[in-house]
């Protein structure tokens, strides 16, 4: 008798720890997004650098920082790739066409990172890369809501969700660059 109870016990442990040790996790390099002109990226190809996504907007009162994003992409190339991704859902500060924006970026601000097609980061159209950077249970570390126009994410090397900042945190800010350091 005492030896049946023991298995029961085992096996339900042994159920109760399996069921539990499952991880909803998801990786962002199966997401899928296309680049400002439409052509999709493929994210597996930035694994072995960080990557810092931040939803942008031309008529913001942080569209200065594109001159720090661009910046930070210069002088951390090596091991990070920015990614901004241009979002209207702030106060309409992004009203303009995909070409209108990448025009804008690159005469006012020289930007040279990658921009993508314009997403929304929150709400019910939210884009499957937001869901995963603002879900603990996709991400694996945090979850947040997009407060603003740049917002920044980073991920690390192995695809890892690292940390989030809001709009007031300059893309050169040590708070970011320590983090491209290590």
């Amino acid at each position: 008798m005492k030896n049946l109870i023991l298995i029961i016990m085992a096996l339900f442990t042994f159920t109760t720890t399996n069921t539990t040790t499952t991880n909803a996790r998801e990786s962002i390099y199966d997401i899928e997004i296309n680049d400002i002109s439409g052509n999709p990226i493929d994210l597996k190809q930035f694994r072995g650098k960080h990557i810092l996504f931040v939803n942008v907007a031309s008529e913001c009162g942080f569209t200065p920082q594109y001159a720090g994003l661009e910046e930070l992409h210069q002088q951390f190339n090596k091991n990070l790739v920015v990614i901004g991704l241009p979002c209207n859902q702030f106060g309409g500060q992004e009203p303009g066409t995909e070409k209108e924006i990448q025009q804008f970026c690159a005469i006012k601000f020289g930007v040279s990172f990658l921009l993508t097609e314009k997403i929304d980061v929150k709400g019910e159209g939210k884009h499957q890369l937001y869901s995963w950077l603002t879900d603990k249970n996709k991400n694996g570390k945090s979850s947040s809501s997009v407060k603003w126009n740049f917002q920044k994410y980073v991920v690390d090397e192995k695809g890892e969700f690292i940390n989030y900042f809001y709009s007031t945190t300059k893309p050169m800010s040590p708070k970011i660059t320590s983090l491209l350091k290590q």
